[in-house]
């Protein structure tokens, strides 16, 4: 997905993302659509950097965490910056993982 973001292609973004996908203060899978798709119109160029992580499987079920470090502009240079701890779930259905839940905060 990090690739995806880098490389600008919602479709990719959002493919592995579930259609029952819930998030902070209600977020659904539209709503992350839309994030995602505003953010490409903010940003000419965005960097993501991820941290380790730690994965926690549990039968059809996962908890992935990590820290991702983000990075947006218009131009060459990035003009914003934020590094945030992400919590996800995941559920594995029809041989992929697929992402049914996210949580970030901001750490800076």
């Amino acid at each position: 997905m990090a690739a995806a973001v880098e490389a600008r292609d919602a479709g990719a973004v959002l493919a592995p993302v579930a259609e029952d996908f819930g998030g902070p203060d209600g977020l659904d899978r539209d709503g992350l659509a839309r994030l995602v798709r505003l953010s490409f119109l903010r940003n000419a160029g965005i960097g993501t950097t991820l941290g380790p992580m730690s994965v926690q499987v549990d039968g059809e079920r996962a908890r992935v965490g990590f820290d991702a470090g983000l990075t947006g502009g218009r131009g060459l240079l990035p003009e914003r910056a934020q590094l945030y701890a992400v919590e996800t779930g995941w559920r594995f259905e029809d041989g992929e993982w697929m992402l049914i839940s996210a949580q970030w905060t901001p750490r800076l």
